[in-house]
């Protein structure tokens, strides 16, 4: 089973995926604090040491990819050109609108959304040219200090 982690790096919170490559179904989603990404990446490779690393090469993906190359030799730097912005569409395709919700403007639904795994789960897709599998049951709003 081959697995991948793709990171949205933020200035204050960073999105992570962890998705299983052959049966392209992500096992995993969460956003975590900036200052906490190192340390948590760090404890994933000791662990999954056959685990490929992407990282979004946007806002200040540069502090992060010097301090994670130290540790994971093969960090791949992946295009996140406008992935968050690409994630609010991804939303709705993994958690579809329905009955009345559908009529009204969906912009109501993506207040206190949190879209940096998404945004992850995007550069994942867009570097493997494919869309991934999401159980709805995964909560992409979780926030890990």
């Amino acid at each position: 089973m081959s697995k991948a982690i793709a990171i949205d790096p933020g200035i204050y919170k960073c999105g992570l995926i962890i998705a299983d490559l052959t049966e392209k179904k992500v096992c995993k989603a969460e956003v975590i604090q900036s200052s906490y990404l190192l340390s948590y990446v760090k404890k994933i490779y000791q662990n999954h040491h056959k685990l490929q690393f992407l990282i979004g090469n946007g806002t200040s993906s540069k502090k992060f990819i010097k301090g994670l190359s130290e540790f994971v030799p093969n960090l791949i730097l992946a295009e996140e050109k406008n992935s968050t912005y690409r994630a609010k569409t991804r939303y709705f395709e993994i958690f579809p609108l329905s009955g009345f919700k559908y009529f009204l403007p969906r912009e109501i639904f993506l207040l206190n959304k949190n879209l940096d795994a998404l945004a992850a789960l995007i550069i994942m897709e867009d570097h493997y040219n494919c869309k991934f599998e999401m159980s709805k049951t995964i909560n992409t709003k979780t926030w890990l200090k």
